[in-house]
């Protein structure tokens, strides 16, 4: 008798510990939040391969950079992803970490029927500041440029783009036709021969209803980005928090992104894994050099200003106000003259819209961003 209740017993230890291995072996399950443009591109394959592979189900909430990086920090998404590095003046977001994953293209995409095939860093710096208005000056046809750009603050593809070109990612420009997303931006070039507005090579590659412009003669693709040929290559980071409960998780997704399954999706979209990348420091600041050069910005002074004191230790708060003033010193009027440009854009708008036998309205003169997520 005393043998058959040891026995019982050692059956009992048995199922407690094969329910636990059971459990221990369970799938993970991880919410990703961010923008559509790399739910699209990236997130919805990858997501697939996961589950395939009976690793976890990733549940995707596409929305906008911004909703992502405040989902992590709040601890309502597991992980974020970004196309842009942490932005130090929000409180909310230093807690997090971003860590590179691919590289991609920003890329500025036209209709099909456009004739211009290629800007120049110059052409694209006066295009956003309002300088330049009109195909014509682009040699293309004697029509406004329509520029669309995301409405939603701090949009990772808009940032790094103006980070590039006026060494400011919250520079101010002449683009008076928002939409929340590159989604609905890009329905809308699809349907305006004189429109202009940014996407990522991953997001566009393979739609014929868009082209995407080279850059001093240097068009977008993977191995231009990979080798740093086409000069708006940018980083797109995981963005995970330090502290999270699920941290084990998310870094089993990281690893996952490793693996030769992961890399062959990011390659499908025409992204660089970071294992391939290379010297990407050292191509940015041959880039950067570049843009300083091609849109007339002194790059000894930007240089100087940003330079890290002797010491090692990382530049001051007043210091990096002033490194980017200074940046952003050979477009000196920057902020004041890009909103009047805007305003002007807004009121040609509104007096397009607004019959001539009526003033326009305030109303009118404001345009309204398209519905949809965001980037």
């Amino acid at each position: 008798m005393a043998g058959y209740r040891l026995w019982l017993l050692l059956l009992a230890v048995l199922a407690l510990l094969g329910s636990a291995s059971v459990r221990a072996a369970a799938p993970d399950q991880l919410v990703w939040r961010g923008d559509h443009a790399t739910g699209r591109s990236i997130m919805e394959d990858l997501a697939k391969e996961y589950a395939r592979q009976k690793l976890g189900k990733i549940s995707l909430q596409p929305f906008s950079t911004l909703s992502g990086l405040d989902a992590v920090a709040q601890g309502s998404a597991d992980f974020a992803t970004s196309a842009r590095d942490r932005y130090a003046r929000r409180a909310e977001e230093a807690g997090l970490e971003f860590t590179p994953v691919v590289l991609d293209g920003a890329v500025l995409i036209t209709h099909p029927q456009n004739p211009v095939r290629s800007l120049s860093l110059k052409q694209v710096h006066d295009i956003y500041f309002g300088r330049i208005g009109n195909w014509k000056e682009l040699g293309g046809p004697d029509k406004p440029i329509n520029l669309y750009s995301i409405a939603s603050p701090l949009d990772g593809v808009e940032y790094s783009l103006r980070a590039l070109v006026y060494r400011n990612g919250n520079q101010p420009v002449a683009a008076p036709r928002l939409y929340i997303n590159t989604v609905k931006l890009e329905e809308a070039i699809t349907l305006d021969p004189a429109g202009l507005g940014l996407s990522t090579l991953a997001g566009t590659r393979g739609n014929p209803k868009v082209r995407a412009l080279a850059i001093e003669g240097v068009p977008p693709t993977t191995q231009s980005v990979a080798d740093g040929s086409y000069p708006l290559f940018i980083t797109l980071y995981m963005v995970t928090r330090a502290d999270s409960p699920r941290r084990d998780a998310v870094q089993r997704f990281a690893a996952f992104l490793h693996t030769p399954a992961a890399a062959a999706i990011l390659r499908k979209h025409g992204l660089v894994p970071w294992a391939d990348a290379g010297d990407v420091a050292g191509r940015d600041t041959a880039r950067m050099a570049l843009i300083d050069e091609r849109v007339g910005r002194d790059a000894a002074a930007v240089a100087a200003a940003t330079a890290a004191p002797a010491t090692g230790q990382p530049m001051s708060a007043p210091r990096a106000v002033l490194a980017s003033k200074v940046a952003t010193a050979p477009t000196a009027e920057s902020t004041q003259a890009a909103r009047r440009n805007l305003e002007r854009a807004q009121s040609r708008k509104a007096q397009r819209a607004t019959p001539a036998a009526k003033p326009a309205s305030s109303a009118a003169s404001q345009p309204a961003p398209a519905p949809g997520g965001g980037i």
